[in-house]
This record gives C-alpha cells, sequence and structure tokens, in this order.
C-alpha cells in the first residue's frame, strides 16, 4: 500500500478517516486476523500453544505486556512482531516531534498549528515501521533519556525563557506516542527511574525540569524480564509492577523438533557453506540434544539460562568446521558433518552458559565435553538399543528381559579393542580415510547393519562413528582426545590399567 495523498487537515476531514488508539488499532488488526486465520507473529516457533495464545489475549484486552522468562527465549522478538498488527499508515501534524494525531494534537507545536491554521493544518504519514521504540534497561539510564529534558541550547537558539514550552526537548517515550514501545530488563532500569513511568502508564501526566504537562501519550508499552534479575541486580517496583496488566511467562522449545527447526531458521549459514556441507538429521538432533542436556545440567546456572543462541552457535560452528576440511581437501571437495567435528562446537558451548561453583571448579571447558557426551549418549539411544539391557547378570528392566537370550550386536567391537586394537580418527582427515579407519574396526559395520539394512553408505559411516561415541559414553570402550584434533578408541580395560600403573595419560580423557 502506498502512501496516502491526503496532505491537510480538511482532506483528512473529507476522507472519513477514524482515528484509533494504538491499542484499539492493534486490537482490530488482530482480530481479523484470527478471523481470517493469519499467524501474526512471523518466525516465532514453539510458543502457538502457550505464549501467542497469552499475548493475543492481552492485545484483545488492550493490555500494556510484561515477558518474563530466561535469556534467548525470543521476548523482544516478540514485542517486535506486533508491529505488524498496526495500520500500515497514521497521519500526523507535520513538523510534530511526537506524531501527534490532528484530530487530538497533545504537544504544544501541534495544538498551536492546528488552533492557527485550522483545516490547512499540513499532515504527514507515518508508517508502521517507524512506529516502534526499544530502550535497553541500564543503571545510566536518566528521566531526561525517557521523558525529556529543558533544552537550554534551543532556548537560547530561538530566544526563548525557560518558562516557555517550546524548550523541552522530549525523550524516547514521549517520541513513541502512537507506537510501541518496549523497555528490556526492566529490573536493571534504577527504581526511581521506574517510578517515573506510573503516571504515564495509568494518568498520562508527566513533569519535566518543573513543567507539569498533560500529555496523555497513546502507547502500547512492553517490558522484558529476566526472573535472574530479581535477585542478582534488581527489581520491579510494586506499583510499576501493578500498572502492567497482563504479565506473560515465556519459556525454551519443548521438543528437539522445536529447538531444531529454530536453528534451521535462524542459523547464518552461507550458500557457499551449504554446497560444500552436508549436515545429516543427527547431527542436527546432537546439537539440540546439547542444549537440552545443558538446561538441566548441575553444572549450569539455570537461573541464567541456556539461549536458543547456544545451538544456533553450535550449528555454524559445526558447518565452519566441515568446510576447513573441505577447503584443505582442495577445490570444489564437499564433506559430510562427523562426530568429530562437535570439537569446533565446544567454543560456542563455553561462551553461552554460566557455571554455578562446582562448574566452575571443573572448568568450562570440560562442562561441555560432559554436556557432550550426554548429548552423545541420549542421541545414541534415539538410534540404537541401550547396550546395558544386553548385561548377562542384574536388572530385571523391560529392555533387558526382551533382549535376554539375544546376542549382544556391540560384543564383536568391543571384543576388537579389547583385543588391543586401537582406532583414531583424527578430525581433518578425508572422507575416504575416515570411512576406512572405521571399517578397520570388526562388527562395527555390521553391527549398524543390523539395525540399518538399507540406510546409505553416508548414513551407515554417520552411524558407525555415533556407534562408537556411544559406546564409549556407556563405559564399554574408552575414548580420549588427541593432540591434533579428534579422538583415540581403545579398551576400557587397558586405558584403566595405564592410568593406575603408568600414570595419567598424555591426553586428558573427554
Amino acid at each position: 500500500m502506498q502512501q496516502p495523498t491526503i496532505r491537510t487537515l480538511g482532506e483528512l476531514k473529507q476522507s472519513n478517516y477514524q482515528p484509533k488508539s494504538v491499542k484499539e488499532e492493534i486490537r482490530q488488526n488482530l482480530i481479523k486476523s484470527i478471523q481470517q486465520k493469519q499467524h501474526p507473529f512471523n518466525g516465532i516457533i514453539g510458543y502457538e500453544d502457550s505464549v501467542i495464545p497469552d499475548v493475543e489475549r492481552a492485545l484483545l484486552s488492550r493490555h500494556n505486556i510484561l515477558f518474563l522468562g530466561l535469556r534467548g527465549q525470543a521476548k523482544t522478538r516478540m514485542a517486535r512482531e506486533m508491529v505488524q498488527l498496526l495500520d500500515e499508515w497514521i497521519p500526523y501534524v507535520a513538523g510534530s516531534d511526537i506524531n501527534d494525531d490532528p484530530f487530538a494534537p497533545i504537544s504544544y507545536h501541534a495544538r498551536k498549528t492546528v488552533e492557527e491554521m485550522g483545516d490547512a493544518t499540513p499532515i504527514e504519514w507515518l508508517h508502521r515501521s517507524e512506529r516502534y521504540g526499544e530502550k535497553l534497561a541500564t543503571p545510566d539510564v536518566s528521566v531526561a533519556d525517557l521523558i525529556g529534558d529543558v533544552d537550554p541550547i534551543k532556548a537560547a537558539n530561538m530566544r526563548l525563557s525557560f518558562a516557555d514550552e517550546n524548550v523541552i526537548h522530549y525523550g524516547i517515550i514521549p517520541r513513541s506516542h502512537r507506537g510501541i514501545f518496549v523497555i528490556n530488563e526492566l529490573p536493571d532500569l534504577q527504581a526511581r527511574i521506574q517510578v517515573s513511568l506510573f503516571n504515564i502508564l495509568q494518568e498520562g501526566d508527566i513533569q519535566i525540569r518543573g513543567f507539569k504537562l498533560r500529555l496523555p501519550l497513546d502507547i502500547l508499552f512492553v517490558f522484558t524480564a529476566n526472573p535472574e534479575d530479581y535477585t542478582n541486580r534488581g527489581s520491579i517496583v510494586t506499583p510499576l509492577k501493578d500498572r502492567i496488566e497482563s504479565q506473560i511467562i515465556t519459556h525454551y522449545p519443548k521438543t528437539v523438533e522445536i529447538s531444531q527447526l529454530i536453528t534451521s531458521q535462524e542459523a547464518n549459514v552461507l550458500e557457499d557453506q551449504t554446497n560444500l556441507v552436508t549436515v545429516p538429521d543427527l547431527c542436527k538432533i546432537l546439537i539440540e540434544e546439547i542444549a537440552m542436556e545443558a538446561r538441566k545440567s548441575e553444572y549450569v546456572d539455570q537461573k541464567s539460562g541456556v539461549s536458543a543462541r547456544l545451538t544456533i552457535s553450535a550449528y555454524e560452528n559445526l558447518v565452519s568446521t566441515a568446510e576447513r576440511r573441505a577447503l584443505r581437501e582442495g577445490h570444489g571437495h564437499k564433506t559430510t558433518t562427523r562426530i568429530a567435528d562437535f570439537i569446533g562446537v565446544i567454543p560456542s558451548i563455553t561462551g553461552k552458559i554460566e557455571l554455578v561453583y562446582e562448574g566452575e571448579i571443573e572448568g568450562p571447558a570440560n562442562v561441555a565435553y560432559r554436556l557432550m557426551g550426554q548429548a552423545i549418549r541420549a542421541v545414541f539411544l534415539r538410534y540404537f538399543p541401550d547396550p546395558s539391557s544386553f548385561k548377562k547378570s542384574g536388572g530385571n528392566s523391560r529392555e533387558q528381559a526382551k533382549a535376554k537370550g539375544k546376542p549382544n550386536p556391540y560384543q564383536p567391537v568391543i571384543d576388537w579393542f579389547g583385543k588391543g586394537n586401537e582406532l583414531i580418527m583424527l578430525q581433518d582427515e578425508s572422507d575416504a580415510a575416515h570411512t576406512e579407519r572405521l571399517y578397520q574396526v570388526d562388527g562395527l559395520y555390521s553391527a549398524v547393519k543390523q539395525f540399518y539394512a538399507n540406510e546409505s553408505e553416508q548414513q551407515t559411516v554417520l552411524l558407525m562413528e555415533l556407534m562408537l561415541h556411544g559406546l564409549s559414553e556407556f563405559s564399554l570402550i574408552s575414548k580420549k582426545g588427541v593432540e591434533s584434533g579428534g579422538y583415540s578408541f581403545g579398551d576400557i580395560l587397558g586405558s584403566m590399567l595405564n592410568f593406575n600403573l603408568g600414570g595419567e595419560d598424555e591426553e586428558e580423557d573427554v
């Protein structure tokens, strides 16, 4: 829709334009969206049955909103998407600093212009993309930033007295009049600054350096807060919280599949990388499992949360790790991500988690490797039977009863390593060399084929690698890192004996 051609207040009256408050505007457009079964919140995944219905109810009720949730839960993104529920264009008095409605001007400039010029008052049009204001709450935010202040330079240039209302320079909130204004991390705002918002939310009065102004601002306020902030940095003062009508709790993705969709949508992977690197579903699932494990780990501060940005960054690093190998192989060489490539994901994990005291003692890298190991264990059980179900003695679980009398499919692999064999899997070795090494392990290929007889060779190779890593996580074979980047697999008993008799290994187990 093009910008309307109406340029004066008189033309606007003749067009039968009906002004609406911003909350009523959003309400009417949301009603149309719901009736037409449209999705007003583009790119928001996993909130269809929880957060979005709450938001729609709040907007239909014309409420200001507080999003309460841990970091990386799309709180700000939800607020930004509300812009799409505004009318595409609205008229305002030309030259107004606060987008005055021509039918209800509130600033001194707009009131005087309409009073003097009447129907000849010049009109301009504001697009909905310009009707959004946002401020990150930090301790240094002042009332002047939010509300406004007297501008001495303006007073000097215009030769005005400080008693003249024209000397006021409006802050970001008045300049968001007739739009949506968001304050992120509200508890970080000093209590005295929060107090300044009371009257704006309810009575529409503001005070600037002795000027008591009646400015009934028309704004949809959206606030975001992290529960951690209530104890670590501050709190929302009770009278302000009482004036925010709807508090909506956000959450992390509830399933790996939803988390995978979010990562796929948000990851910034270039076309050049996509042409070189194939990422199998198994690797995508493993990335999401790492985040899932972090969100319940005893080493990670659960009050801080584990952002969805972890999986997004991890996915990008995984692709880049494989891309680097492809580039080293030569022009045009293509590759597939491996379990060993997840070594390149470690920086994405350590930079995205807050550790508790025990985690700090363990060390960020060790915690990251531990999370990765737990994720591998979980993914292994998605693809293969639990190795413990094949134990000869002990346990009366349903899986063990079902597996009783059946040969252990993992035993040939375990026996091969028990004979003293060792397998070194290097991260940067070629795909051909990588595949050849896996086929050296007696029984590994046939063990995978017992469960996946019709898989492609590429997927079979990945499942063979997963089986090795999985068996090590169940302590049936040993695994340790190597200096050149990669892993060394061996006999679990021999590894323990070497450790006890010869001191620590050259490389720490991961």
